[in-house]
């Protein structure tokens, strides 16, 4: 992993210049490229399109601003070990408005934004992190004056796209739940004229953020998405369907109780709460922490945070979701078997019948009376001479 403070990334200089001056070898560019072919669902071809667009890919100009957020997401993006996005979004400006600056470091940074604005005008990434205060004329969140709004829309208007990351910039996460007092929304509630994404989640996972700009960096648009605006890519599944618990749900192997026996065997968490089969997230397959863990595989139940407004919908989050549809193999195994007894007999019971009736038929004609033939009216007798 390169920090970039110790290898700064200069803007007359390729990435694959950057990374070979770094010590980067070829191998491991190209496996970084592997790496995002696979989480962005693409062929062999689609790697070398991703490798030969980053080599000669001069160092991209993105803009990063904080809005009201608590600064999850961004210590999930930049916390992550591999693959890194510091080679990918160096030419940051980070506005941090979630807490008080200095004046002379709050001047910088302003100076910092409406610099790369001015240069990068139409080509720059803008990611926003923190949802967008819109009650009582947006007094909630403040920088020198000028509102979250007025920020937002400043440095949306020369954007290219806008990367929403986490679930408060996606549509307002904790703040807009009920009764949303500072009238909290997301991104795409207040920029209408610019391709916006959103990577869900409270956090979200730090790769599907690279695997969007790669995305971005390889083909020059924003990877497909779905109605709620989260790349297909990673949101296309429920965690249900992809849950390593997924047989033990099948199997009707749930967890009654926290610490349970069942909690110590890894079973399903569904009746302690798990909110997989109404969430869409690639949770289970990309996991945290360099691919180290999840909440599900960590013994906590999914509560639902990549869907929206999920503070509300998905709550209490330890109370069992309304029926799930699904067949408990091992618990109803004996009903199954009685019931296929019952069948069983009852198919021999009218073959029985049957057979039965039958030879009952049989029988009634076997012993029933010959009928003989009447015979029929004597004809006229014999003139007398004929013989």
């Amino acid at each position: 992993m390169l920090h970039p403070a110790a290898h700064p990334w200069t803007s007359d200089t390729t990435l694959a210049e950057h990374l070979e001056e770094s010590g980067v070898s070829r191998r491991d560019f190209i496996t970084f490229c592997s790496s995002f072919a696979a989480i962005l669902g693409l062929d062999s071809l689609g790697q070398a399109k991703i490798a030969a667009a980053l080599q000669t890919q001069r160092r991209p100009s993105v803009i990063w601003i904080q809005l009201q957020e608590c600064t999850g997401c961004v210590e999930s993006v930049i916390r992550t070990a591999e693959p890194t996005i510091g080679d990918l979004v160096l030419d940051l400006v980070s506005l941090d408005y979630s807490h008080t600056l200095m004046a002379a470091a709050g001047s910088a940074a302003e100076h910092a934004l409406a610099t790369a604005m001015k240069e990068n005008a139409g080509k720059y990434l803008l990611v926003v992190t923190g949802s967008i205060p819109l009650a009582d004329n947006g007094i909630y969140t403040t920088v020198g004056g000028r509102t979250a709004k007025v920020i937002l829309e400043e440095a949306a208007a020369g954007a290219a796209a806008i990367i929403a990351v986490g679930a408060c910039a996606h549509w307002g996460s904790v703040q807009a739940a009920r009764p949303n007092p500072t009238g909290a929304v997301g991104v795409r509630d207040v920029i209408h004229d610019k391709p916006v994404i959103n990577i869900a989640g409270c956090p979200p996972i730090a790769d599907v953020v690279t695997a969007t700009v790669v995305h971005f960096l390889t083909f020059g648009r924003l990877p497909a998405m779905d109605a709620e605006g989260r790349p297909l890519f990673a949101y296309g599944a429920r965690i249900h369907d992809q849950c390593p618990k997924r047989a033990n749900f099948d199997a009707g192997q749930f967890v009654e109780a926290f610490d349970d026996d069942a909690a110590r065997k890894g079973w399903c968490l569904y009746k302690v709460g798990c909110k997989g089969p109404a969430t869409f997230s690639p949770c289970p397959i990309f996991q945290w922490n360099t691919r180290t863990s999840w909440p599900i595989g960590s013994g906590h139940p999914c509560i639902g945070c990549t869907e929206p407004h999920f503070w509300d919908t998905m709550s209490p989050f330890y109370e069992r979701m309304p029926d799930v549809g699904g067949f408990g193999i091992e618990r109803n195994i004996d009903i199954l078997g009685a019931a296929l007894a019952v069948g069983a007999l009852g198919g021999v019971v009218a073959h029985a019948a049957a057979t039965g009736v039958h030879q009952m038929r049989q029988r009634k004609v076997a012993h029933e009376l010959p009928v003989i033939q009447e015979p029929g009216p004597k004809g006229p007798a014999p003139k007398s001479g004929e013989n």
